[in-house]
């Protein structure tokens, strides 16, 4: 799962595929609320604000 921002979209799509070889699912960290956990509010790649959970 990664935290990341609109710059590192693709990025964390590879990593993803690399690790589990399977296609993952972005979700806009804008449109969906979560209840029971609050997103990191930071790229995993750098210091900008995370707007898209890829997982």
């Amino acid at each position: 799962m990664y935290v990341v921002c609109k710059e590192h979209v693709e990025d964390a799509l590879e990593a993803f595929v690399d690790e589990y070889e399977d296609a993952p699912d972005v979700v806009d960290l804008k449109e969906t609320e979560f209840s029971d956990w609050d997103p990191p509010a930071k790229c995993v790649y750098c210091d900008q604000h995370g707007e898209f959970l890829v997982v």
